[in-house]
């Protein structure tokens, strides 16, 4: 009975030791299938192989690829308009093309029921890529993106002013200084009230991002777009100083005045250069800040983040006075006194009589002045 007990343990041990070398040769053959599939689809693609459509597609199909879309993003968009069979065979072909990381966001022309290689291959064909994209500048009016919506929009004047009349739809009573700086794309089922919409979502949604109060949307704005116009991002903080100077001067030698060019050449329809005397003593202007104290009734442009923040954070000092003193370079000077202001401004005006030709129509701040 001994011999048979020590007999049975040892076929079982032997069963094991197979067991054993049998589970690692399988393991071995799965570990040289390699990493990178598992890497985005798991387990199963061990078990099962992706599924895949075959050729170049039947029926066109519109798709939009958003800003910040990654690989996975583009497969499951892919997926939903049946472009693609699934997303593993897209991701597997995205990880293939050495120049998928090209894709951009845009609307594109694909077809239903494509190889994933050839959607990935459309989408890196500039000629699949409807141009709709619009593109809002950093100090942008108003009027000027009612330009581009009209001629890259392919909306009519009229369906623009409706949007920006839209109350509702855009939640504000005037868009000026809302429309986002940013590149927009405007798919063909877009109406100009979506786009301006989505502009000025942007705009709140950079508000509350840098943590800006509801109630002083507005009033930040109002004084980004006026930063903006006077100077260059080397100066932003400074400038964003002298008007919280200025605005607090309401005793001082400004008496409240912010005295800015910019804001009274936006009253008169104006983009650039420099007020004449007729303009610059027109009261009728509600934005002329030379005559009416305190903050323009609404921005004067589209703030980007930039400016925005440095008016939540202007630089620390006393001036309530600067100049522009050099076009090529941008140099801005600064001072607390109206004695020093005049000083600073002569080397504007010796660079103006050496440079007549970069002058003309200068966009230069000889402001603020003495009020």
């Amino acid at each position: 009975r001994r011999r048979e007990e020590r007999a049975r343990r040892r076929r079982k041990r032997k069963r094991r030791l197979i067991t054993a070398l049998v589970l690692v040769l399988v393991l071995s053959a799965v570990g040289g299938v390699g990493w990178a599939a598992y890497k985005h689809t798991g387990i199963e693609n061990f078990v099962t192989a992706p599924k895949d459509y075959e050729g170049a597609g039947e029926d066109e199909v519109t798709v939009v690829i958003p800003d910040g879309a990654v690989g996975k993003d583009i497969a499951q968009i892919l997926v939903d308009a049946d472009v693609v069979a699934t997303a593993r065979a897209f991701l597997e072909a995205y990880d293939d093309n050495a120049n998928a990381i090209n894709i951009q966001p845009g609307t594109y022309t694909m077809r239903r029921h494509m190889s994933a290689a050839n959607a990935v291959a459309l989408l890196l064909d500039p000629r699949s890529k409807e141009e709709h994209t619009l593109t809002v500048t950093e100090g942008a009016t108003k009027t000027q993106v009612k330009e581009r919506l009209v001629n890259v929009g392919h909306f009519t004047e009229a369906q623009v002013d409706e949007a920006f009349k839209d109350t509702k739809g855009i939640g504000l009573p005037d868009v000026e200084g809302w429309l986002a700086p940013g590149t927009y794309d405007v798919g063909n089922d877009a109406t100009a009230t979506s786009v301006v919409a989505s502009m000025v979502s942007s705009t709140v949604d950079r508000l509350n991002g840098l943590n800006v109060s509801q109630a002083d949307y507005q009033t930040v704005l109002i004084k980004a777009s006026i930063v903006e116009r006077e100077g260059t991002s080397d100066y932003y903080r400074k400038i964003a100083r002298v008007i919280e100077n200025r605005l607090k001067d309401t005793d001082g030698p400004t008496r409240g005045l912010l005295q800015m060019d910019s804001t009274v050449l936006y009253g008169v329809g104006k983009s650039g250069g420099i007020p004449t005397a007729d303009e610059l003593a027109d009261a009728n202007n509600p934005y002329n800040t030379y005559i009416h104290a305190g903050l323009p009734p609404t921005p004067i442009g589209s703030p980007g983040e930039e400016v925005i923040k440095a008016v939540l954070d202007p630089e620390q000092g006393e001036w309530l006075y600067f100049v522009t003193v050099n076009l090529d370079t941008g140099e801005t000077l600064f001072a607390t006194t109206n004695e020093e202001q005049e000083e600073n401004k002569k080397q504007f005006t010796t660079y103006r009589e050496e440079h007549p030709d970069k002058c003309y129509g200068s966009t230069a701040s000889t402001s603020p002045s003495p009020g």
